[in-house]
Formats: C-alpha cells, sequence, structure tokens
C-alpha cells in the first residue's frame, strides 16, 4: 500500500502539521485526523520512487537502447562544430 502526505487545516493561523498515512490507493482522501479529529487535507508528493537496491529504478538505464548511449560522431570527435552524416537512432 502507498503512504499517503497529509497535512492539518487550522482556522486559526497556526503552522500545518505533516504525517503520513498508509492507504490503498482505491481509498478515499480522508478528511480528518484519525486521532483528533481536526481537518486535514492530502499533500502531493514526490514520492519515494521505486528502488532496486541503493539505485533509484528510474534511474537505471537500458543500454540497449539507442537513446542510452551517445552516437559515434559525438564519441570520435570532440570539438567538431559540424558533421554531415544523419542519425538514424
Amino acid at each position: 500500500m502507498p503512504t499517503y502526505t497529509y497535512e492539518t487545516l487550522s482556522k486559526t493561523g497556526a503552522d500545518p502539521q505533516r504525517f503520513e498515512i498508509f492507504q490503498r490507493m482505491s481509498d478515499d482522501p480522508l478528511l480528518f485526523h484519525p486521532t483528533n479529529g481536526q481537518r486535514i487535507k492530502r499533500i502531493i508528493t514526490g514520492g519515494q520512487g521505486i528502488r532496486r537496491g541503493a539505485i533509484r529504478r528510474s534511474t537505471v538505464v537500458n543500454k540497449s537502447l539507442p537513446a542510452a548511449s551517445a552516437c559515434k560522431c559525438a564519441t570520435q570527435a570532440i570539438g567538431h562544430h559540424r558533421h554531415n552524416h544523419t542519425h538514424n537512432h
């Protein structure tokens, strides 16, 4: 189950407090704090991502794909400003 971040809502202007709750994706957002009944709202955050070992899965590169590596003209001739060929990646 994913972890959702919630923030308290205050009518008095007090600083909001943030906390996390495990919920199913199909559950409706909570409207009240589960222990004190204070009004709350769900906050959208960047999230943790999916991790595989010490590397985030979103940063794992499939090097067999053409976009994962530089073309030969970039690796062979550093400093050349023009080249007369097409890229068929």
